[in-house]
């Protein structure tokens, strides 16, 4: 087994109201092995104990304006450590070495040359049972280091010389940075998945409805990948804090959607979008293949993708034209503003009715 490593990560976990998960993040990472910690937590004023249970821990604790982008790069300046790692406060960490093993497999490549980021696979803590399927699909994708796959809370390790050099993260929504960085990373340097993993609680997807947030994330990584970043900046609630979090509505953001196309798209615009969200589809196409792959898995055996696989050398190939692009549009425009919106809209309409 390596020695201690004779380097200092800084580990910057953003905060609001956590004073309940925090503790167990920080207990986890005094636990650590092998390695030197800072601990910084960038917090967007918090009103509970979140500051106390910083102090107890012996955690820096610096004050920003509040959204994860701009607490984490606040935190990130005052950083005194080799590599960073950003991580979010409902992430816990059930091995001891963990961090030093994925600091020795960022440090597996020569350091004048490393533009390497890494994350971790992801477990979801969960209190109920339902939707086991829908779980293993999102957890084995972080494994992955395929284009949208790789979000904040899988962490966020690399060189502090690295992250300055990419411009920290995008602080221009309080949401998405993490995306944003993770293709700037992808474009300019390398993504390599970490060993071990961690465990990130699933509460936002149980209080809101697993189904519902994966239906809303679709339409705003969708949309941002069309450059509609008015609706992620309109949207009513598209990211709610932890504290405010309940069963998420989505009549209102199709809603927003229809008064855009009305408004401010028209027919060319819309044309134009549903267009662009087509190629985005198009590219993220191999995800139903790989559901396909995670629903046979009882079959299949783990770690097996025969779908996938058929999708990279067969399927991929031959839809990459124009033509696929506007045809899959057109089946986002009619599974979304003719399927997906009317439903919703019955449905909650009929709740509050």
């Amino acid at each position: 087994m390596p020695g201690t490593l004779q380097v200092t990560l800084s580990v910057i976990i953003p905060t609001l109201n956590e004073a309940e998960h925090l503790p167990m993040l920080l207990a986890d990472l005094a636990r650590q092995q092998n390695i030197s910690l800072e601990i910084i937590i960038g917090d967007g004023g918090s009103s509970d104990a979140t500051g106390a249970v910083a102090a107890k821990f012996s955690a820096l604790f610096v004050i920003a304006p509040r959204g994860r982008g701009a607490q984490m790069n606040a935190a990130a300046a005052v950083a005194s450590g080799k590599y960073l790692l950003f991580l979010h406060a409902d992430s816990t960490l059930d091995d001891p070495l963990l961090l030093s093993n994925a600091v020795y497999a960022i440090m597996a490549e020569p350091e004048e040359e490393c533009r390497r980021a890494g994350h971790f696979p992801l477990r979801f803590t969960r209190i109920s049972a339902r939707n086991a399927l829908a779980y293993r699909y999102a957890e084995e994708k972080t494994a992955f280091n395929r284009i949208n796959t790789t979000n904040g809370d899988q962490g966020l390790l690399l060189r502090a010389v690295f992250f300055h050099s990419l411009g920290g993260f995008d602080e221009r929504l309080p949401f998405l940075e993490d995306q944003r960085i993770a293709e700037k990373i992808r474009a300019e340097g390398e993504w390599i998945t970490l060993p071990g993993h961690l465990e990130t609680s699933a509460r936002r997807f149980e209080k809101e409805g697993f189904h519902r947030r994966y239906i809303l994330m679709s339409m705003m990584m969708g949309l941002h990948s069309a450059g509609v970043d008015e609706f992620l900046a309109c949207a009513p609630g598209v990211y709610r804090t932890q504290q405010d979090t309940g069963r998420l509505l989505l009549s209102p953001f199709f809603a927003l959607i229809r008064q855009m196309m009305r408004e401010k798209w028209r027919v060319g615009g819309t044309i134009r979008v549903f267009y662009l969200l087509g190629r985005y589809i198009r590219q993220n196409s191999w995800q139903m293949f790989y559901f396909f792959d995670i629903w046979s898995r009882p079959l299949l055996g783990a770690g097996r993708y025969p779908f996938l696989r058929f999708h990279d050398r067969v399927f991929a190939p031959c839809t990459d034209f124009r033509f696929f692009d506007a045809l899959a549009g057109l089946l986002c425009f009619v599974w979304f503003m003719g399927v997906l919106a009317p439903y919703f809209q019955f449905v909650e309409s009929k709740k509050q009715s």
